[in-house]
């Protein structure tokens, strides 16, 4: 199964501020930014289209989905709760800057396994990834699944795929509308190596 993955457009909130899983919304630039991000995608073919229930993942999902030039088969967005964002539990809509130097550096060392207060970690975001995917790929093993996500997420399935330690999860760069591609192999496959096409185009 082929899944491309979005990154949502641009938020309306200051920067600086942790949102983690709150439900942020888009930004006044996001009919041009997804009208950019449906140029990309015109005359692709999806069986599917997911998405992160949040407003800022699912509001996306519906414009791509109102594009005459992309094909997608099945045109009901399907919210997962699995898409959404890493959960920064009592973090989240505070400025980063509000969290005690000391506290984030223990965190921000092994976010891999350590969760903010009443959050989680980044392996738990990691795994209900997984969850998904091995899920849509027993639906869709041939199949190209659209799917509506968050920087985090996106960072963490492309970890799975390359195998790379979480801790490195900061190393790739995912922009906001932004495209990424990979191959999750059918469970009865021969070769079971996940392939990642491109990364944030």
């Amino acid at each position: 199964m082929r899944i491309t993955l979005i990154r949502h457009t641009t938020l309306a909130i200051e920067e600086g501020i942790c949102y983690g899983q709150t439900d942020v919304d888009v930004s006044a630039d996001f009919e041009r930014e997804a009208s950019a991000l449906c140029a990309k995608l015109a005359n692709m073919q999806f069986d599917a289209i997911y998405t992160s229930p949040l407003q800022r993942c699912y509001k996306l999902a519906e414009a791509l989905c109102e594009d005459k030039n992309i094909e997608i088969l099945d045109v009901q967005v399907k919210p997962d709760a699995r898409l959404k964002e890493l959960h920064f539990g009592d973090w989240e809509l505070q400025p980063w800057d509000n969290v005690p130097r000391d506290v984030f550096d223990i965190w921000a060392n092994d976010y891999a396994n350590l969760a903010p207060p009443n959050g989680e970690t980044f392996s738990q975001l990691q795994q209900r990834a997984k969850a998904f995917v091995a899920e849509v790929n027993q639906a869709y093993p041939l199949g190209h699944v659209l799917v509506v996500a968050h920087g985090g997420l996106i960072r963490a399935l492309i970890a799975d795929a390359l195998e790379l330690p979480l801790k490195r999860l900061f190393r790739i760069q995912v922009e906001y509308a932004s495209l990424t591609q990979v191959t999750f192999p059918a469970k009865d496959a021969a070769v079971q190596v996940p392939k990642v096409h491109f990364v944030n185009r």
